[in-house]
């Protein structure tokens, strides 16, 4: 954790962070990886601003490599800000009838009552016992997406340290008593996060994925949350930004902050479809052995 503290002691800016290995000696930290938006907390824009030049200032005294922030730190030197995506939040301060009354598009009420009425099921859970299910929708979604899976153990890591402790929970659809769909949430402060989803899509027909949904937004209305945060959405992602945007859901723009090296050019469009093509030929278990390459600097060792 990184704080800043007035002349009396008391806390007036702070950060979590994580340092992170890499291939080079020079340690980096990032508040927080795995997470779309974790902004800095302030008491004011003057201490955000004074903490943002001890950041800079403590970066390069310290021999930092780069201190990546997925939130706004203030304008100065040493400090790039750059729009990375777009996040999506949907108000939850009222009754689940009225907030299924609001969605932006009626095709999204449509897709819940077809579900229901195909004889989906969908229940929230935070057993261990939930994992299996997911991570091999999990590995299928990841693969057909052309990217890299989260290893098991950080979703182990997640189960026990967050789901088990109440700060978040699993919704699992099933038809027929087959698994065919889920999304895993976090939550904080009645807040709302939806952090990953899979789904089979043999059975796509069936809106699913629209039931999953809407049983957390349910959940979430009767508990008394404010707010569910779609997350991180890329920009040529059109297709998925408007699917956000029929739950009549806020498009907001997501500033990321990097403190000494400037971010890395992203891969090239080649090298991204190359690497997709690849994972989409794989069998399901290279695809996961590629995650734990990919992610072995990234995920923290849990015991």
């Amino acid at each position: 954790m990184l704080a800043l503290r007035d002349a009396d002691g008391n806390l007036i800016a702070g950060l979590p962070v994580l340092a992170m290995e890499g291939i080079r000696k020079r340690p980096r930290f990032w508040a927080l990886p795995f997470t779309d938006h974790c902004p800095p907390l302030a008491s004011s824009s003057v201490s955000l601003a004074l903490f943002t030049d001890r950041l800079a200032h403590w970066q390069e005294a310290d021999g930092v490599a780069r201190i990546a922030v997925h939130g706004a730190l203030a304008e100065s030197a040493g400090v790039t800000l750059v729009t990375r995506a777009v996040r999506h939040v949907l108000p939850l301060s009222r009754s689940s009838d009225q907030v299924f009354e609001s969605f932006r598009s009626s095709s999204v009420r449509t897709a819940i009552r077809k579900a229901q009425r195909q004889g989906l099921e969908a229940r929230i859970g935070r057993s261990l016992e939930d994992l299996a299910p997911f991570y091999r929708l999990h590995l299928r979604t990841r693969r057909r997406l052309g990217v890299p899976a989260q290893p098991i153990r950080f979703m182990e890591a997640l189960w026990k340290e967050m789901l088990a402790a109440g700060l978040g929970f699993l919704v699992l659809a099933t038809y027929r008593d087959k698994p065919i769909a889920a999304a895993l949430f976090l939550s904080w402060n009645r807040n709302l996060i939806y952090k990953f989803g899979a789904s089979d899509p043999r059975y796509w027909n069936l809106r699913p994925n629209n039931l999953v949904i809407w049983t957390a937004i349910d959940w979430a209305c009767r508990h008394g949350y404010r707010m569910l945060d779609f997350g991180r959405t890329d920009f040529d992602n059109q297709r998925l930004r408007d699917f956000k945007e029929r739950w009549g859901s806020l498009e907001l723009p997501l500033v990321y902050s990097y403190v000494g090296q400037p971010p890395s050019d992203p891969i090239s469009t080649f090298g991204a479809r190359a690497l997709a093509t690849v994972i989409r030929s794989c069998p399901l278990l290279v695809c996961q052995l590629m995650g734990e390459v990919f992610y072995q600097h990234m995920v923290p060792n849990v015991s």
